[in-house]
């Protein structure tokens, strides 16, 4: 069973499972329009995300649709249509907080993808750490075939992930890739049957949230921080990292419980 908490054209449910007790589902609940991502919706992922932010016993979240063919179609064009360039400048920084909170989040994401990731829903999913993809489900950054760019941190997270000339390859051709395509280039990290992404990622969610949340967060923030910096600095960080780990509550915890063979309790902080 699940406990529902509503946001406007999103939902973020909580589960009564022990298992998934402290992972949170963050759904995109705009099925008529494919989870189209209209102004409202920016600023629903906005507050949906703030709010989970700042939810220390959430230790995984997992970003799902509730439409079983699209994940998200990406911009809302049909509205966008209507737009003067004073709307469109105004929209921005609601847009820009939208994606950058999914990605700002601080425990470790999971993308679950079946059907459409396109355009800004495909950046959405590149906003995680992990995404899962179900067969059939097709993804790309087709934004340069209707007169713009990637603008939800697609041109930034795509070359991380798999490199220069591949991701190049994707946008400038404004490629819509099946799963089994984005798998092997590195831009979606596992492929299931198709109609199973949710239930594969919160099969990992579980695995992750049976982990220290101080560790997990710090882990994250260490990948994070250290991804675009030289190596020597990024040992760094690192270190102090783990300085903000080792002396936690729960590194005692830990170390206790593998010493006693049990499973940890663990305090979160």
């Amino acid at each position: 069973m699940t406990q529902p908490a509503s946001h406007s054209l999103v939902r973020v449910e909580r589960f009564d499972e022990p298992g998934l007790a402290h992972v949170a589902e963050l759904v995109l609940d705009r099925p008529e329009s494919l989870n189209a991502v209209s102004t409202a919706m920016a600023e629903a992922i906005r507050d949906a995300t703030s709010s989970l932010a700042a939810d220390d016993g959430v230790r995984c979240v997992v970003l799902t649709s509730s439409h079983p063919k699209a994940f998200c179609v990406g911009a809302d064009l049909k509205e966008r249509n209507a737009f003067t360039d004073a709307d469109l400048v105004q929209q921005r920084p609601l847009a820009r907080s939208a994606y950058g909170g999914v990605l700002a989040l601080p425990m470790p994401v999971i993308a679950a993808v079946d059907g459409f990731a396109l355009g800004g829903g495909f950046e959405l999913a590149l906003s995680c750490d992990v995404i899962i993809a179900g067969e059939g489900a097709l993804v790309g950054l087709p934004e340069v075939g209707v007169g713009v760019i990637p603008g939800g941190g697609g041109t930034q997270l795509l070359v991380r992930r798999v490199g220069w000339s591949k991701a190049a390859k994707a946008i400038f051709s404004a490629a819509k890739m099946p799963a089994t395509e984005a798998l092997g280039m590195g831009a979606v990290d596992e492929v299931v049957p198709a109609g199973r992404a949710r239930d594969r990622a919160l099969e990992l969610a579980r695995a992750i949230a049976a982990n220290s949340p101080v560790g997990l967060r710090n882990a994250k923030r260490a990948m994070r921080l250290g991804s675009d910096v030289d190596l020597a600095s990024g040992l760094e960080i690192e270190d102090a990292c783990w300085r903000a780990t080792a002396f936690s509550g729960d590194r005692k915890e830990g170390v206790a419980a593998f010493a006693e063979k049990r499973t940890p309790n663990w305090p979160g902080r």
